[in-house]
């Protein structure tokens, strides 16, 4: 039953957001002239913050904006493992160099290829993270040469150019390689450019992450096909191979760090934020670009597994990959932001507007969506680093969609980021959103996704100076043109391991291409509806309602299981309700559970009683004449009490009193004592009144439960206010005080009052009850 159901509500955030506009002002239609004035902003925003780079920075990895100048690695102070991004290889400058071409600057990226040819080598003495020098250098340097082979043949341009950009890469790329030396074949997650593995601070690397381990492939394949070199691919290939071995094969999920030497598992947790999110996004990627079907039928078991395990509802939660049911964190960190992306480009479109609209709503709470925030939508980590995650996932669903409202998420994107982060040298990462004090601190990516996708976004076709549709985007944002997989077909004559499943499973396959239209606001209808009370307009009848719910009502769980409502037992007598769009038996079901669960938050709500709404029940102790007053709850269904109750108390017989009461006499004109469980509130106290009794002590069943360690509520009814005599709830620790007193006293005489008249008259409560409620 709704009553014995402490609650903890997913998606109870909704009712506190307030819409910074209008829905319908976010519904119409984009002008042309707005948009191309966001496009010419972010335009503007990109020049400010490269300048800044050029200006202060170059050749360094980074801009420091707040100190306007470079970050050196050994040079400037030290940001521990963070620094593992720098390799004194102006990473800035690299990473940007395919932007300048998608804003059709073809002079200045020009003008950059030159720098970089001239200024960058990799023969340094120093330790880099692979997977970051290999999103963001070999990733950069690769598109940059691509796209100038490209401006040679269609804009007549960099004749000179011979190719050293490739040549540059497969410098690099040979210095990764040894990182690949592993027993398994999954790499080292850092590396030493100069004298690879042979570094003395590396002598005992053993871990990696699963991201830092899968996102390789789309990169050395490239390398490889443009370069003519197999090891590349090869390498990272098998390094793909290692990690399917080791998932877990009863939940298809993965860990997120992994023994490079064993194999073995570190951390077991699995979601698809940080330290895995890309892995998935290559999975997919790579069957998009390299055609080996091995790779979706890997991604479409894994996507399977984590929205039956991880998805709840709009919102992702990591758990165990060895035991799925069992949650791992209470938090999500900002990197899942690039998961609705990702299901756009899988075909899975409702479930990205879904999680894209949560996104969305949290953005506005915060004005940025923070680094880390809980289930329950509050901060866990307060950054913003300037992330791209959310922009571009807003990107990939307006292309998917054509929906101007993702037209309105991005100009709310954009104009936060220029009012909040811009300073004279650049844009500035916050430290807290809260103080929105800022850190000295640019990521590189920055300028190659989050101000890229940003332009993208308000450009059209006939803005942009290639086709946008001819290229698939990295996990960095850089270009690789889709006819790479027509260059050479490695994969076709790899060894394909027994593990994989080549053959056509109709329960996975949500893939490529997605639908050119989707009319996305009939799934945000929904979650919307729970900040407006307006309902879905889905029939009502023979539905069941919260305020009907009984936990221990087979067909009761069983409708709502049909609804996508599961039950988790959280202990101590309380459960979490999630829903899911995902699980629901019909789409008409899933718009019940939603229903369902707005009526679920708006009980619980209702509930909660704050401090000057409680009762009060008081007695002199029996042996040392204190005064006691042990804080109760109310009930909605019996009324207030306007004036002191003095009794004595009677323990109800049955204790439950879910059956006729034997004790009818001794109850008459007395306050009933009766013990929670097996029927609902109001049926207790209905019994208790028919008997006489003057008013209701309902007490807690479950053990070691306090008015100072569990939110005080008030007892919910059934729609009929016929209850006549007030009936309170003492939870168990203050329960015990009470029957002690009891056990010394027999007839002792309580009072039942109004807390506000206890407290009117000073603090009553004793330090037993202080020391018993600690």
């Amino acid at each position: 039953m709704h009553q014995l159901i402490s609650l903890v509500i997913v998606l109870a955030f909704f009712l506190n957001l307030v819409y910074s506009q209008s829905l319908n002002n976010l519904n119409d239609v984009f002008s042309s002239k707005e948009k191309n004035e966001l496009k010419e902003e972010a335009r503007e925003m990109f020049y400010h913050a490269y300048r800044a780079y050029m200006d202060n920075a170059f050749p360094a990895d980074e801009l420091q904006p707040l100190s306007c100048k470079g970050r050196i690695r050994g040079i400037s102070a030290s940001r521990g493992d963070l620094d593992d991004t720098l390799g004194n290889f102006s990473m800035t400058l690299v990473d940007t160099l395919d932007t300048l071409v998608i804003l059709g600057d073809f002079e200045e990226f020009e003008s950059a290829v030159k720098l970089v040819i001239k200024n960058v080598q990799f023969d340094n003495d120093i330790i880099v993270s692979v997977f970051e020098t290999n999103i963001r250098m070999l990733g950069g340097l690769l598109s940059a040469h691509i796209l100038a082979e490209y401006i040679q043949k269609e804009a007549h341009m960099m004749i000179w150019y011979r190719g050293e950009l490739l040549e540059m890469a497969k410098d690099l790329g040979y210095r990764l390689l040894p990182a690949f030396n592993t027993s398994t074949g999954i790499p080292h997650a850092r590396i030493n450019l100069k004298y690879g593995m042979k570094s003395e601070a590396l002598k005992h690397s053993r871990e990696t992450c699963t991201a830092c381990a899968g996102t390789i492939l789309l990169e050395f394949a490239a390398l490889s096909r443009l370069s003519g070199e197999p090891i590349f691919e090869a390498k990272a290939h098998a390094a793909m191979d290692a990690l399917w071995k080791i998932r877990n094969r009863s939940s298809n999920l993965m860990g997120t760090v992994v023994n490079v030497h064993s194999g073995d598992w570190i951390r077991r947790d699995s979601g698809v934020g940080a330290g895995i999110d890309s892995y998935y996004e290559y999975l997919l990627k790579s069957y998009i670009l390299l055609g080996d079907e091995r790779y979706l039928s890997r991604f479409n078991k894994h996507y399977n597994a984590v929205m039956k395990y991880v998805r709840q509802g709009p919102i992702f939660l990591d758990v165990h990959m060895h035991r799925p049911h069992t949650k791992s964190k209470n938090f999500m960190d900002a990197l899942l932001a690039f998961w609705p992306g990702l299901q756009v480009l899988s075909g899975d479109l409702k479930p990205a507007v879904q999680t894209h609209e949560m996104l969305y709503q949290v953005m506005q709470m915060y004005k940025f969506i923070p680094e880390a925030f809980t289930y329950d939508f509050q901060i866990h980590w307060g950054q913003y680093h300037l992330r791209p995650e959310f922009i571009e996932s807003t990107y990939f669903l307006y292309r998917a969609t054509g929906d101007h409202y993702y037209l309105h998420v991005g100009k709310k994107a954009l104009k936060t980021i220029q009012k909040y982060t811009k300073v004279p040298c650049g844009y500035a990462a916050v430290n807290d959103i809260r103080t929105g004090k800022h850190e000295d601190r640019m990521d590189s990516f920055l300028l190659s996704e989050t101000i890229k996708y940003l332009y993208l976004l308000f450009s059209d076709d006939e803005d942009l100076p290639l086709n946008i549709d001819d290229f698939i985007f990295t996990t960095e944002a850089h270009l690789l043109p889709l006819s790479l997989g027509k260059l050479s077909n490695h994969t076709g004559s790899m060894h394909k391991d027994d593990d994989d499943n080549h053959a056509i499973d109709l329960d996975f396959m949500r893939s490529c291409p997605s639908p050119n239209k989707l009319f996305p606001e009939t799934v945000r209808r929904p979650l919307r509806d729970l900040v407006t009370a307006s309902c879905p307009r889905i029939s009502v009848a023979n539905r069941l309602r919260a305020a009907e719910f009984q936990a221990n009502n087979a067909d009761h769980l069983r409708a709502i299981f049909d609804m996508g409502v599961t039950m988790v037992s959280l202990g101590n007598g309380k459960v979490q309700l999630l829903h899911s769009f995902y699980n629901a038996k019909s789409v008409e079901e899933a718009e019940r559970g939603l229903l369902f669960m707005q009526e679920m938050v708006e009980l619980s709500k209702s509930n909660a009683v704050p401090s000057s709404e409680l009762h009060a029940v008081t007695f002199r102790h029996p042996t040392t004449g204190d005064e006691i007053a042990l804080s109760a709850g109310p009930s909605h269904f019996s009324p207030d009490i306007v004036d002191p109750i003095k009794s004595k108390l009677v323990f109800a017989e049955p204790f439950h009193l879910c059956t006729d009461l034997q004790n009818k006499d001794e109850i008459s004109g007395k306050i009933a004592i009766i013990e929670r469980g097996d029927c609902t509130f109001v049926d207790k106290a209905r019994r208790a009144m028919n008997a006489g009794a003057s008013a209701v002590i309902v007490i807690d069943n479950v053990p070691d439960t306090s008015i100072h360690n569990s939110p005080p509520f008030a007892m919910s009814g059934d729609g009929t206010d016929d209850v006549k005599i007030p009936t309170c709830f003492l939870f168990t620790v203050e329960a015990n005080t009470l029957r002690e007193a009891l056990n010394l006293k027999n007839d002792l005489e309580i009072t039942l009052s109004s807390m506000n008249n206890v407290n009117s008259k000073g603090p009553q409560e004793s330090n037993k009850e202080r020391k018993a409620g600690n």
